[in-house]
């Protein structure tokens, strides 16, 4: 009889371990569901183009001389002000104040919206500012446009954003600007 309840204690053990793995990757996957690498989205978009929409949250700036994706909308979450912050040791970034409304001008809360901007920081951040703004459909391009650093200190290479990101996966890319594309407030 013992041995019965050893084999029966045992089985539920193991039934609670499978489960609780279950869950976790289940909730895994959710978590992940509003994260995707630059590959995986260029491959979304281009399979239903009219159904997902691309905004680049970066410095107009960064759109115009780094490149963009050829169809992402330009609305920076950040601006670049060229005041030098000597306690961070950077340019001052301002806030752009007027981000969420100019989102609303283009876009529905319900449109299904990947956001990128460099590398992955600026637009989670945008992401939680929609949200609370009642935008559904946001997913974060975790690897932005540039990816992320190479870190091998003997490469030529070393430090430069050449790892992956929208720019690095093969996906299109340009310098053209579309006037209806790019950023502009009084638009």
């Amino acid at each position: 009889m013992k041995l019965k309840s050893v084999f029966h204690m045992f089985m539920l053990i193991a039934l609670f371990t499978f489960l609780s793995t279950a869950m976790a990757q289940e909730k895994k996957a959710s978590d992940s569901e509003y994260s995707i690498d630059a590959k995986t989205a260029f491959e979304r978009w281009h399979a239903a183009p009219d159904k997902i929409k691309i905004l680049d949250v970066r410095t107009t700036g960064e759109y115009v001389f780094v490149g963009h994706a050829p169809m992402a909308y330009n609305i920076p979450f950040l601006f670049f002000a060229q005041e030098w912050n000597n306690e961070k040791e950077k340019y001052n970034m301002p806030a752009n104040e007027d981000f969420v409304a100019e989102v609303k001008k283009k876009f529905r809360t319900t449109d299904t919206i990947f956001v990128m901007c460099r590398s992955g920081s600026r637009s989670a951040k945008s992401i939680q500012l929609l949200k609370e703004a009642g935008f559904k459909y946001l997913y974060n391009i975790e690897d932005g446009f540039e990816g992320t650093t190479l870190k091998m200190e003997d490469s030529y290479n070393n430090g430069q954003r050449i790892v992956n990101g929208w720019k690095n996966s093969g996906s299109p890319w340009t310098y053209s600007l579309d006037p209806e594309l790019v950023y502009n407030p009084k638009h």
